[in-house]
């Protein structure tokens, strides 16, 4: 998402021929969006998407259970004496 907003930020300095971005190729103002493409792909490619879309999963059905537990009145594991 970075490269993205990196890419957007130098194709608006570039057209709108805004401080030293002006004087550069095209090239190096288009790369961000190419590393964008790679960063997807290989995050795509490697499962890191899927595995942080699990960890999101996990840490919200934890929470709903936590909540669940509260409401009925049960302890908590947090709340748990040893």
């Amino acid at each position: 998402m970075y490269f993205l907003g990196l890419g957007l930020i130098l194709l608006t300095m570039k057209f709108m021929e805004f401080g030293p971005v002006a004087a550069w190729d095209w090239w190096v103002v288009l790369a961000p969006f190419g590393m964008a493409v790679a960063w997807w792909a290989w995050a795509d490619a490697s499962g890191y998407t899927k595995r942080k879309a699990m960890e999101r999963e996990d840490v919200r059905r934890k929470d709903r259970i936590e909540r669940s537990r509260e409401a009925l009145g049960m302890l908590s594991s947090k709340n748990r004496r040893r």
